[in-house]
This record gives C-alpha cells, structure tokens and sequence, in this order.
C-alpha cells in the first residue's frame, strides 16, 4: 500500500510540473511521464508480488494455528464425549440395576398380596382367627422369656376346668397372670368400612363394643380365681389396629375392662409388659443368689473365726514349745559342758597315774 500511494504522489506531482513548466518540450515531458510510468509499474509489480508473498505466508501462518485450534477443540469434544460417555454408560447401568430391583420388589409384591390375600381368607374363620392369635402370643411369650416352662406354659389348665391360651408365672405377689388371645374382627371391620351407611356403622359399633365385653366377661369369669391365680388378667388383641381403636375412641371398654380387672393389650404393649415382668424376675433371682451369697458369706466368717482362735491357740503352743526348745537348748549346753569338763578331769587323771 506504501509503494501505491507514492506512485500516486509521483504521478500527481509530475503533473503539478508539468501545469508548471508548459514552455519545456513536450516530447522530453512524454518521454519523462513514460520513464515514470514503467517505474511507476515496476514498483506496484514488486509491490504486488511482495504483498502477495506477505498474504501467502500470513495465510499459512493462520491456516497452521486454525488447525491447531482445530486439533485441540477436537481432542477436547472427544474427551467430553467420552466422559459423557461414560457418565450416560454409568447411569445407564444404574437404570438397569434398578430396573432390576424394581423387577424383584415387584415379584416380592405380587407374592406378598397373594399372602395378604390367603391371610384374608384365614382371618374370616372364627377358629382359624383363634389359632393365629394363639400363635403369635407364643411367639411373643418366647421371644422375652424364650422356651421357659418355670416362666410361662401355653393352654394351661386351671382348677376350674378351664384353659387358658397362656400362664404366666409371675413372681409373688403377682403370681400366676392368665392371657387369653381374643380377635374381634369381623364387627370391626364392619364398623369402620366407609362404604357403609352412618347407621350402619353404628350399629356395627354397637356390636364390636359387644362382642368386646363378651370376651371381657369371659376372662374375668374364667382366668380369674381367687387363691390361685392373680387377682387381674390379660385380654391379648393381635391386631394392633383394634387396639389402636379401642383406646383412641372406645374409653368405656376400657373403663369396663377395669373394673373387671381386665387388662388389654396388643403385640406391642404386651411385649413391654412382659419385658417390665422379666426385668422383675431376674432381679428377684439375684436377690436369691444374694442372699444365699451373703448366708454362705456368714457361715465363711464363723469358719474363719473358728481358725483365727485355734491359729492363736496353736501359735501360743508354738512359742510355749519354741521357749521349751530354747530352755532345753540351754540345759543341753550346760550338760555338754560338763560332760566336757568330766572328760578333762579323767584325762589329767589318768596322765597324773601314769607318771607314777
């Protein structure tokens, strides 16, 4: 561009002379314009070829760091890619072990409600209902106590006939506590089913308050025997739900329960109950074993007594005999030492006859 704007310059200012200097030949000013002009052209050819070399080599210049550009966002988008990836990789395996899991709960649900369903058809039998709250009183009675005949013995006969699901053999003044496992279930269910009509519910209410009572009496008519057993009972509901129910909106059954001497309970309330007992009777086991710790304790001190005093005695014979020993000691010295002196005198004898 330099070379262009001073061959402007030279064309411009040779005008100017030549506007100046109209009497020089016209011939010598052609042939200067001429010389200026090849000049002129020489110059913007080198200026040319020199531009172009300049731009070839700023194009290579740039063209080399482009695709150095290049190369590098292209090694970045790739590691991305492959940290993605291997993200997308990850989580897409998390997703099938999930899957897999949710495939299993599944299984264990589809199972789980063929059992709810089989429970169903075992709950709406009296007898069967009877059989399942038995068992889970057990279960109950060995999981605090474990397999205890002396703490506890499932259907237990009293000496009125009658047999108990469960005696337990608490320790005095409780004594022996009689449980009995009652289901009230088919008037509950009744009663709290919303598709019934209000009426209807309460007259089913009516009857799970029955029904409630009824097996109240029973046990306090029963399990309760003066002499024999404790003066209170334990009725064991094995649905926590009916307990649940009974004691948020049924205060009356637990007031008539009480004055039975009636005590109701769940799975969960038994269970702290029973724990609450435990606790009673092994602290009155360690009671025993300190007591008869502290009896063989007594009799240990009159023992050693007995020693200290024939120890005394024995030491006294022992410095009596050990002054004996010395006062012996004493009088053996003094009878050597005679015997030694009679040994002297018969040899000064027996020298003395000798010289004669």
């Amino acid at each position: 561009m330099e070379y262009v704007i001073i061959g402007i310059l030279i064309v411009i200012i040779v005008l100017i002379v030549i506007l100046l200097f109209k009497g020089i030949n016209e011939s010598h000013i052609i042939e200067k314009i001429g010389k200026i002009e090849t000049n002129v052209v020489k110059e913007l050819g080198e200026f040319k070829g020199s531009l172009e070399k300049d731009i070839n080599e700023e194009f290579t210049k740039q063209n080399e760091k482009l695709e150095i550009r290049l190369r590098l966002i292209n090694d970045t988008v790739n590691e991305r890619l492959d940290k993605n990836f291997e993200k997308t990789n990850k989580t897409f395996t998390s997703v099938l072990e999930r899957l897999s899991k949710i495939d299993e709960a599944q299984k264990k649900i589809d199972t789980l409600s063929k059992d709810i369903v089989s429970l169903q058809s075992v709950l709406t039998d009296k007898k069967t209902r009877g059989i399942f709250g038995e068992v889970n009183l057990k279960h109950l009675m060995e999981n605090v106590f474990g397999v205890n005949d002396k703490v506890f013995k499932m259907q237990h006969t009293l000496s009125n006939g009658t047999i108990v699901d469960c005696a337990l053999f608490a320790p005095e003044p409780l004594g022996l506590v009689g449980i009995d496992s009652k289901f009230p279930l088919e008037n509950y269910r009744n009663m709290i089913d919303k598709n019934n009509s209000q009426d209807l519910r309460a007259s089913y209410e009516k009857l799970f308050k029955s029904d409630m009572k009824k097996h109240i009496d029973a046990i306090s008519s029963k399990y309760i025997i003066n002499g024999e057993t404790s003066d209170q009972a334990i009725l064991f509901l094995p649905a926590e739900a009916i307990f649940a129910e009974v004691n948020a909106y049924h205060s009356d059954i637990i007031e008539y329960a009480y004055k039975k001497r009636v005590w109701i309970t769940s799975p969960t309330t038994l269970i702290s109950t029973l724990t609450t007992i435990q606790v009673i009777i092994k602290n009155l086991e360690r009671d025993k074993y300190a007591k008869v710790i502290h009896k063989e304790l007594r009799l240990l001190d009159e023992e050693f007594k007995r020693y200290k005093d024939r120890w005394d005695k024995l030491s006294r014979s022992i410095e009596t005999v050990g002054k004996d020993v010395k006062e012996i000691h004493t009088t053996t010295e003094k009878i050597t030492k005679r015997f030694n002196s009679i040994n002297e005198v018969e040899m000064e004898n027996l020298t003395y006859e000798e010289t004669e």
